[in-house]
């Protein structure tokens, strides 16, 4: 299925948002959960707030609750097998957004915040300043939206789910 996605090297949004609408649409009929399933394609010439994503899927509904708990695991579990039933590769993965609900983008936002709030306390502390560990997804975020920002560099720490960003004075020295 990856080739019908990919054309040119880029996302076939149009394909792509059919594929994971019948995956999606499947998952939840197979597993019983009372969620309605909702995919757009973004237009390129609109991001939505500093994201890569090209293909939006939202499911809400009734049974929302077990999708978002601990976490989010469940949902993140239904991301992680719809890349695997579309087989993208991990290169277009951000070109992706499954949320619930709306969960996904309200965290991805205050991941931005905290990133900012942290940045702005290592510029005026000099100090490096350590966020959670995150999964790669939000690390990406954080990186995202402190990379124009003036004397602080970020940096990626850590071993497999402890792996967190760490938030430097832009003029000290890379570890």
């Amino acid at each position: 299925m990856a080739k019908e996605l990919i054309r040119d090297g880029k996302l076939d949004r149009q394909a792509a948002a059919e594929a994971l609408r019948h995956f999606l649409e499947n998952i939840v009929l197979v597993s019983g959960l009372e969620l309605q399933v909702s995919v757009r394609t973004v237009s390129l010439e609109g991001p939505v707030s500093g994201s890569d994503a090209e293909v939006l899927a939202d499911m809400d509904g009734k049974d929302k609750e077990m999708l978002l708990e601990r976490g989010g695991e469940v949902l993140k579990a239904f991301e992680h097998l719809a890349f695997r039933a579309l087989r993208l590769e991990p290169a277009y993965h951000e070109k992706i957004h499954i949320d619930c609900g709306g969960y996904r983008a309200l965290r991805f936002e205050e991941l931005r915040l905290t990133a900012r709030v942290a940045a702005e306390r290592v510029q005026t502390s000099r100090q490096p300043f350590r966020l959670n560990p995150m999964s790669s997804r939000e690390r990406r975020i954080v990186h995202m939206a402190l990379k124009d920002m003036t004397g602080v560099r970020t940096e990626s720490a850590g071993v497999g789910e402890d792996r967190q960003v760490v938030i430097h004075p832009a003029d000290s020295k890379p570890s």
